[in-house]
């Protein structure tokens, strides 16, 4: 919902692969534009209303309409996000030094404290492909554990302060038959995207004993917790 009215609706997530933060929203226009996706920056998202399924934008429909094209069907390139951020007048993330902590293992980041800039050095141009990564390519990918597959990824849970995707959901199909469950990003070990498969750095023993996820019911901070105990990861909200 944009300041003078609705624009379209939310079709993907891009994220950032080396930050596991959501860069932008991918918005289908509809008949408005003609069916025309476009790139929304979190940055412009204001507080959203799950129960009418709202996510207004400081946005008029006007800048939305001549916001410079880009070609989705590509790898979006860093040109092309600094036409966006320049039209939009949009913070350049990758200037600045993006709120995350390394979280343990894999080499992998996660959301957090700010790191130094030591570790996390400041970049000149924008990144692109392979970095910027779309949410509903990976849904359906296969999981692999150390000792085998466990099923496939179902969903991702986002922060929607943060916007940076806390958990991945795992469905473990006919290995536990009817049982989704959530994995950290700490342990996701790499994401083969050749092979369409996530490799977590997990035993399926481990996973099997996971405090059980239901996606019904909201995420609770004591699940949070349990989760993190299960796995011994540090709690990115706060000392363990």
């Amino acid at each position: 919902q944009a300041t003078d009215g609705e624009i379209g609706s939310v079709e993907d997530f891009l994220f950032d692969d080396r930050a596991w933060t959501i860069r932008y929203l991918v918005i289908d226009t509809g008949p408005w534009l003609f069916g025309r996706e476009v790139l929304i920056s979190p940055q412009s998202i204001g507080k959203p209303s799950w129960e009418g399924g709202v996510l207004p934008v400081n946005l008029t429909q006007e800048q939305v309409e001549n916001s410079p094209e880009v070609d989705l069907v590509e790898p979006v390139s860093g040109r092309e996000q600094e036409a966006l951020h320049a039209h939009y007048g949009w913070q350049n993330y990758w200037t600045t030094l993006p709120t995350m902590a390394l979280y343990g293992t894999a080499g992998l980041a996660s959301p957090g404290a700010p790191i130094a800039a030591e570790d996390m050095p400041e970049r000149a141009e924008p990144p692109g492909e392979p970095n910027l990564r779309s949410v509903a390519e990976v849904i359906g990918y296969d999981i692999q554990a150390l000792d085998g597959e466990i099923g496939h990824v179902d969903d991702f849970i986002v922060d929607d302060e943060a916007w940076a995707i806390r958990y991945m959901v795992a469905n473990t199909g006919n290995w536990l038959p009817g049982r989704n469950v959530l994995i950290a990003l700490p342990w996701i070990k790499d994401i083969s995207w050749e092979l369409t498969e996530v490799q977590v750095d997990l035993l399926k023993e481990n996973i099997k004993n996971s405090p059980p996820f239901d996606p019904a019911e909201s995420i609770s901070l004591d699940y949070e917790s349990r989760l993190h105990e299960h796995y011994d990861l540090p709690y990115y909200w706060g000392p363990h």
